[in-house]
């Protein structure tokens, strides 16, 4: 073999990780990404500090993500760097992958570039458990990496796959596994809703509770106010319209008994409250709909 034959062949194995898996080799692309980061400390959580990171998309506008960071996450920074000024560098160390950042801060403000390199081992470990990050999309060329990035920063980890895996979630793909790890859903979260009477909530249903709100110390205390029997999205319309049992007692004690969900949502939406009813007794919840807003007797 030619000198110049053995610097191609050395060049084209360069570009590629070989891992080995279940006895084959697969190629797993060294996944690099960079971009700007902006930071600002967190005047009242001492030990947390806000980072973004900003990157070109594949259609010329901008891919954002940021949240809170503990400075005990970020490997080569501390609170007194950040308050300080000066040049900085450091690191966030995820199972996916690694963010090398290096910049400047000022008084509590830092801004700079930042390179993401994912870590092939993880993409190996994930796909052996069924999820494929090295999957693109005919819509968008650098969904891999793009995956890989949020895995980063959200810190997904195999060991939480494990624990989703481990619970009766049903079939699960990437995107529920960011739902989870965003919304904080785990088995626990599932078991307890499920011991209130929702045997059988999917991903979707459990993160609308927590967007909502809706654990299991409010699920019993609606099934106290006489509500047990109610669907899931009946709780959902509760927690959307503050319907409290405070509330529902309150119109209870002002003659309605037997109200439906739906007749207090009314109630809620035109702000018919104990009070508007007892000034406008022996009407029903329709009445006095259209009494609150000016149809009544019309």
């Amino acid at each position: 073999m030619s000198k110049k034959l053995q610097n191609l062949t050395l060049s084209f194995f360069s570009l590629a990780v070989i891992v080995l898996v279940f006895g084959s080799y697969v190629i797993v692309a060294q996944t690099v990404i960079t971009g700007d980061w902006t930071a600002k400390t967190n005047t009242e959580k001492n030990d947390k500090i806000y980072l973004s990171f900003e990157r070109r998309s594949e259609k010329g506008g901008t891919n954002q993500m940021g949240q809170s960071y503990e400075f005990a996450e970020l490997q080569g920074l501390s609170r007194e760097q950040a308050l300080s000024s000066g040049a900085v560098k450091f690191s966030l160390v995820r199972e996916a992958g690694t963010i090398d950042c290096e910049g400047n801060f000022n008084n509590g403000k830092g801004a700079g570039t930042f390179r993401f390199t994912a870590n092939p081992q993880f993409v190996s470990a994930m796909k052996s458990r069924g999820f494929d990050f090295e999957k693109g999309s005919s819509k968008n060329e650098r969904e891999p990496e793009n995956r890989l990035f949020a895995a980063a920063t959200l810190n997904l980890t195999t060991a939480f796959t494990d624990d989703l895996l481990s619970a009766d979630f049903g079939k699960l793909d990437i995107d529920d596994l960011f739902k989870a790890r965003i919304f904080n859903i785990t088995p626990q979260f599932m078991q307890e809703m499920k011991a209130t009477g929702f045997s059988n909530l999917g991903m979707e249903d459990l993160v609308k509770a927590r967007i909502f709100k809706i654990d299991a110390s409010y699920v019993r205390q609606i099934s106290a106010a006489g509500f047990n029997n109610e669907p899931f999205e009946s709780l959902v319309k509760m927690r959307i319209f503050k319907i409290t049992p405070e509330f529902i007692n309150e119109v209870r004690s002002a003659g309605f008994n037997n109200l439906s969900v739906e007749e207090l949502v009314k109630m809620k939406i035109f702000k018919i409250d104990a009070e508007f009813i007892r000034s406008n007794p022996n009407l029903s919840v329709e009445d006095l709909v259209k009494k609150r807003i000016g149809v009544w007797g019309k």
